[in-house]
């Protein structure tokens, strides 16, 4: 059922770019972006592409503060007619724990492409913003994110699309370009609402009781089943909310997953009040329940779709057989679980526990 993951084309490319300047981006409109209409949109295909990012990425990287500015860089890439096509836009560093200098070797950027790129045609047509992940400490890490995001997709439209991407950094600073590495693409929040014909909501608390109850629950075993803990409602840590209206009950869309088990990168680790060992471990994080008759339709649907998300791993020639088999024994000890009603009943009612940490709320990693 499961063909997104087709094998990956590497796409290169000649290093022919426009200045990133105020000059460059007033030619958009004239030779820089007359080219063949892109076949697919950049969320229509899983073949890796390979972008390279330039001009002085010094400044950009280094600008970690609280409110960090943009700054003018080129994007630029090869098309499917072997085009080489440069995009001048502004970036800036964003997220809170990969942004910080001690935590990361590369910041996460937002990418904010100008408004004349809606009337394009390129891959990147109607794009505005674009959430860049870059690896944090080694870009294996990135890729087993990316394959999180492949897994709800599977469950839910409701998701955010997510594009694996090749990334070489050129930085005018200096005399040599970097070794190319992983980054993902993320489908912009207002899209991905759009998408779903829903709008985005914004709040400053919400309580997880107050969300679609079978949206809620299909999310919540979601980071159980992945083994990712950094996440809340109440705080909007990780989750955007989308609902028909204003007015209407919201659906939590999680997003983030790179402290997740599944993922096991090296410098994750749970938040200190979960006393949790690592983040190997699991811990349902949703709010009390105690009808689990309300998880029959959720360990339904999981089970449903249990060969998908085990090929969404044995399908992707990116990965080590190593981790592999060792992210299928750890699928496995989740469907243990969810098969086994007194294990079910033990994991999912540990929220309803006043003396365990499973209401304590999660406002972020530091």
């Amino acid at each position: 059922m499961n063909t997104f993951l087709s094998p990956f084309i590497y796409l290169m490319f000649t290093s022919v770019f426009l200045p990133a300047s105020t000059d460059s981006i007033h030619e958009l409109n004239h030779a820089a972006y007359k080219y063949k209409l892109a076949k697919k949109g950049l969320f229509e295909s899983d073949d890796l592409i390979s972008i390279k990012l330039t001009g002085n990425l010094n400044e950009l990287m280094n600008d970690r503060s609280d409110k960090p500015k943009y700054h003018a860089i080129t994007l630029s890439y090869v098309d499917e007619d072997s085009t080489v096509i440069s995009i001048p836009l502004q970036a800036k560093t964003r997220g809170h724990f990969r942004k910080s200098m001690g935590n990361c070797s590369f910041p996460p950027l937002m990418l904010d492409f100008p408004k004349t790129n809606s009337e394009t045609q390129t891959i990147f047509s109607k794009q505005h913003k674009l959430k860049l992940v870059m690896p944090c400490r080694g870009d294996e890490y990135v890729v087993r994110e990316w394959l999180a995001y492949k897994l709800y997709n599977l469950i839910t439209p409701k998701s955010f699309k997510a594009r694996l991407v090749k990334v070489e950094l050129d930085n005018t600073k200096k005399k040599k370009s970097s070794a190319p590495f992983y980054g993902i693409l993320l489908e912009d929040e207002a899209q991905m609402a759009k998408r779903n014909k829903d709008v985005l909501v914004n709040v400053k608390m919400m309580n997880p009781e107050e969300t679609e109850e079978d949206a809620f629950l299909k999310m919540a075993v979601f980071e159980y089943f992945i083994g990712n803990t950094d996440w809340s409602i109440q705080y909007m840590q990780n989750i955007k909310f989308l609902a028909k209206d204003s007015n209407s009950i919201c659906t939590p869309v999680p997003y983030d997953f790179d402290h997740a088990g599944v993922v096991d990168a090296t410098y994750a680790k749970p938040a200190e009040e979960l006393e949790m060992a690592s983040v190997r471990e699991r811990r349902y994080r949703g709010y009390c329940v105690t009808d689990m008759n309300k998880f029959k339709n959720v360990i339904e649907l999981y089970n449903h779709l249990k060969d998908d998300f085990y090929k969404v791993y044995t399908n992707c020639t990116l990965l080590d057989a190593k981790y592999v088999k060792a992210t299928k024994q750890y699928f496995d000890d989740f469907y243990k679980t969810i098969n086994n009603p007194k294990q079910v009943n033990r994991e999912f009612s540990y929220p309803c526990d006043k003396n365990g940490t499973g209401n304590i709320i999660i406002k972020g990693l530091k």
